[in-house]
């Protein structure tokens, strides 16, 4: 499997992950109750329970992981920083994703995610795989075709190993919206369907757009105990400064916090 992303890549659901192979050694696979689910992971940040009947349209949430001085990756795109095992953390990331009605991504993003996902047994997997997504890719629907080759190639290998069947919802990936347009009036036109939020994973160039152009609701800001000196940064493209306030934090056992800001 290629790295996650691009040489300005960050992660997916709430941790970027640059590369699958490492994810795999740190994240958890689906266990067989996880039906029950719901009654054992950490209920996640509740940030907005008046949000629709103040805005009428559904929010933005980007999520993404840095350091504390605010990298997504340090030097050579290096993420090990990111996979403290800390499976509080990781089951409250899942919840979150859950939380969502619609996952977007830049292009790169999805190439690297849609082969990769529909296979997958992680505990990220079920999400990731059975809820709607929209990829921002100026090729237009023939960025699916990834995703569909990736289904062709597991069909066909179907049977050898659980780890190659599909997942439910995987074929979710080859029909994703694309979106080709204007970011700002593709935005504003999913966030004008009706559903509970819409989550942004990336990648950092993505991230980047949505922040400059001003599209984000909601920076949900997962903080890990490091500080890296340099790295690849996500709010370097701002003409001015931007004000934010913080609306809600939890602190996990070995030392990361979520951070979720709104506009000021």
């Amino acid at each position: 499997m290629a790295p996650f992303l691009d040489a300005s890549q960050e992660w997916l659901g709430a941790c970027q992950c640059e590369n699958f192979r490492t994810m795999s050694n740190s994240v958890p696979p689906i266990r067989p109750d996880s039906e029950s689910r719901q009654s054992e992971l950490p209920e996640p940040l509740d940030l907005a329970p008046n949000w629709r009947k103040e805005n009428p349209m559904r929010k933005l949430v980007l999520t993404m992981s840095m350091s504390l001085d605010g990298f997504v990756s340090g030097p050579g795109n290096d993420i090990q920083w990111v996979f403290s095992g800390d499976q509080e953390a990781i089951a409250w990331k899942v919840e979150n994703l859950w939380n969502a009605s619609l996952i977007i991504m830049g292009s790169r993003s999805f190439r690297d995610m849609a082969p990769f996902w529909p296979t997958s047994t992680l505990v990220f997997a079920p999400p990731m795989n059975q809820l709607p997504k929209a990829v921002f890719s100026r090729q237009g629907p023939a960025v699916l075709e990834t995703a569909a080759k990736g289904l062709r190639d597991a069909r066909s290998q179907a049977g050898d190993t659980q780890a190659g069947q599909l997942q439910p919802g995987a074929e979710s990936w080859a029909e994703a919206y694309v979106a080709n347009g204007d970011l700002a009036d593709e935005i504003t036109r999913l966030k004008a369907k009706d559903g509970k939020p819409i989550l942004a994973l990336g990648g950092a160039t993505f991230a980047r757009s949505l922040i400059a152009h001003d599209l984000v609701d909601e920076y949900m800001l997962m903080v890990y105990p490091i500080v890296l000196g340099k790295g690849l940064p996500i709010f370097s493209d701002l003409p001015a400064p931007r004000p934010l306030k913080l609306v809600g934090s939890k602190a996990f056992p070995l030392g990361s916090m979520a951070q979720i800001y709104r506009p000021a």
